[in-house]
């Protein structure tokens, strides 16, 4: 799949590879209006680690990848001053001239491939020549010097834990400036066979992911000489300077050799930053191919005004600071109203895409504009979740036209109170095929989703403090609610392997729309509607709003919590419910009016 040539940088002759075509349908283009993208591998791989990403990139795209000096075909000087960073920038300018004298490159590089197009990109005029960069699993050398000196000099616990585990994870960095025994060491471990075991040992790489040249055990040698040019002098003499070619971080949050808060300082430099996390381990080119190739390409359309941007396209936004959810795509369910809308504007403010879902749909668009306002790219469907199939095909369209979600907040549904002897079929079937079933079908259908793509995510469903406080007129609610932890807390032990998180959020005493519309069973309209009235203004004097549990949703998907009771009685009632159960059916058995419901 690769056509090879000769690039000569200064002495040495670098070996260029550039991606045959590949086009699904009848040729429509030379090639020559379409985006140039430069690969840059790291150590100790070599252009081949790219072969899966350079065939999907090729579609619309001149795909080109080189080995860097002392790897693959290219030149092996053996000078170690011959591989300083400065020298390795240099061969990428090089190889851009060369490969696209009249237009700018897309540099894409990953570990040591990324830390020397830092380099590249912080020089001066870099912008003429080098249109975006897309960095994976290597960060500024420079930048990280700059932090380790911060931290050093401000020496609080967090600052001092971070850099030790940093330092931690780098231990193999000290290890080849030792002499000899890294030679000896990497002979061992330069076979195929005992690399891929290495890998898969360290991070679960799986060992079919990884695709090795036959210069493996040469490469590995060599590439001491990167670490031995570059590590002290620059970590201990920074110099950081601000980037201004367009940069997205591919961060892993699963990196076993870079941890992520290395890349913390990251928006203090580049003055046009975009990120996305996945729960995804160092090999990302290998083991997440077309996730990767997506991602460019959501890049190059955001970043080139002069090329059309398909809709998919738009979802990679500006990361700054705090802006952890940047880039993520999010699907809200019961999104027209009370906790739906809010979590939707918060995860929005936070750098998320929202894909909004409700049977209101003027709600729905409402909660669109109030998304717009935080620059998101929201999105409107109508939906009933009670209507498997429906939901079935709404899942596909959000992958089609969206790409899968990073977040799902399963938040639809509906209240019923009043004696459970008294509730309808039509009233019970219709709350659990809300409350429960359509929790179940959304899980199910983002879930696959999630799993398939294999870069992780996270579910949250709402429940309901009711769970914790059995009473009476909330029975089959509070069945529906207890079906939705059960559920939530088994799911989390099924998805945990393809790091997908679930929460289950139980409010508490909440202010929202629902109070004022859930059905009583047992009454008459006219009295329905008077009960309705007087619980809407209770719950409104109790002055709990959506938002404040928006704020717990987002901390759950943050610190990845399995079960948040939100509000205080929330809280408290859980606790009785765990270490006392029999205070809550005493309870239960002397109320006279159900009173929590959400």
């Amino acid at each position: 799949m690769w056509t090879r040539r000769i690039v000569r940088s200064g002495a040495v002759e670098l070996a260029v590879f550039e991606a045959t075509r590949h086009v699904d349908g009848p040729e429509t283009s030379s090639g020559a209006d379409l985006p140039t993208v430069l690969l840059v591998h790291g150590w100790p791989d070599t252009h081949v680690v790219w072969d899966d990403v350079a065939a999907d990139l090729s579609r619309d795209a001149r795909v080109f990848a080189y080995d860097t000096r002392g790897m693959g075909d290219s030149n092996r000087p053996q000078p170690v001053s011959a591989y300083r960073i400065e020298n390795l920038a240099d061969d990428l300018f090089a190889v851009a001239d060369a490969i696209a004298p009249d237009t700018r490159v897309h540099v894409v590089a990953h570990d040591w491939g990324s830390i020397q197009s830092w380099e590249a990109v912080s020089r001066s005029g870099a912008h003429t020549r080098i249109a975006s960069f897309t960095s994976i699993s290597g960060p500024s050398l420079d930048q990280v010097g700059a932090l380790l000196r911060h931290n050093i000099t401000h020496p609080t616990p967090r600052n001092l834990g971070t850099s030790l585990a940093q330092l931690v994870s780098s231990t193999y960095i000290w290890f080849f400036h030792v002499p000899v025994i890294p030679r000896l060491l990497l002979g061992v471990l330069g076979t195929p066979q005992v690399w891929r075991s290495f890998l898969h040992l360290m991070d679960g790489t799986p060992r079919q992911a990884i695709t090795t040249g036959p210069t493996l055990r040469r490469d590995m040698i060599s590439g001491v000489r990167y670490y031995r040019a570059n590590i002290l002098r620059r970590l201990l003499f920074p110099a950081p300077r601000t980037v201004s070619v367009p940069v997205l971080e591919l961060l892993n949050t699963r990196d076993f050799a870079i941890r992520p808060a290395t890349f913390a300082t990251t928006h203090r430099y580049a003055s046009r930053l975009w990120r996305r996390d996945s729960a995804t381990g160092h090999w990302l080119p290998a083991t997440h191919p077309r996730y990767v190739a997506e991602n460019v390409r959501n890049f190059i359309g955001t970043i080139d005004a002069n090329r059309a941007v398909p809709e998919s396209f738009s979802r990679t936004r500006r990361f700054g600071p705090g802006q952890v959810f940047s880039g993520r795509l999010a699907v809200v369910t019961g999104a027209g109203s009370g906790i739906g809308r809010e979590t939707a504007r918060a995860l929005a403010e936070l750098g998320c895409d929202v894909v909004l879902a409700d049977v209101d749909i003027a709600g729905a668009h409402e909660t669109a504009r109030l998304c717009k306002e935080s620059g998101s790219a929201p999105a409107v469907y109508p939906l009933d979740v009670a209507d498997t199939a429906a939901y079935a095909e709404f899942a596909e369209t959000v992958q089609r036209t969206h790409g899968v979600p990073d977040i799902l907040v399963n938040n639809a549904g509906i209240g019923l109170s009043g004696a459970s002897l008294d509730a309808t079929d039509d009233q019970a079937d219709r709350l659990l095929a809300i409350d429960l079933r359509g929790v179940i079908t959304g899980c199910r259908e983002f879930g696959r989703q999630m799993v398939r793509r294999g870069t992780g995510g996270h579910i949250v469903n709402l429940a309901s403090a009711a769970v914790f406080t059995p009473q009476r007129g909330l029975g089959i609610y509070a069945a529906a609610k207890a079906g939705v932890l059960s559920y939530s807390e088994s799911l989390r032990g099924e998805l945990a392997e393809h790091h997908i998180g679930v929460s289950a959020i139980c409010p508490g005493l909440i202010d929202t729309p629902i109070v004022a519309t859930s059905e009583i069973a047992g009454l008459d309209a006219d009295a329905q509607f008077g009960e309705q009235t007087r619980l809407a203004e209770l719950y409104r004097r109790r002055g709990f709003t959506p938002d404040k549990v928006a704020a717990q949703i987002v901390d759950a998907i943050r610190a990845d919590k399995a079960v948040v009771p939100v509000a205080p009685e929330a809280q408290i009632a859980y606790r009785v419910h765990r270490f006392t159960p029999w205070i809550s059916r005493i309870a239960a058995r002397r109320q006279v009016v159900a009173a929590a419901r959400q």
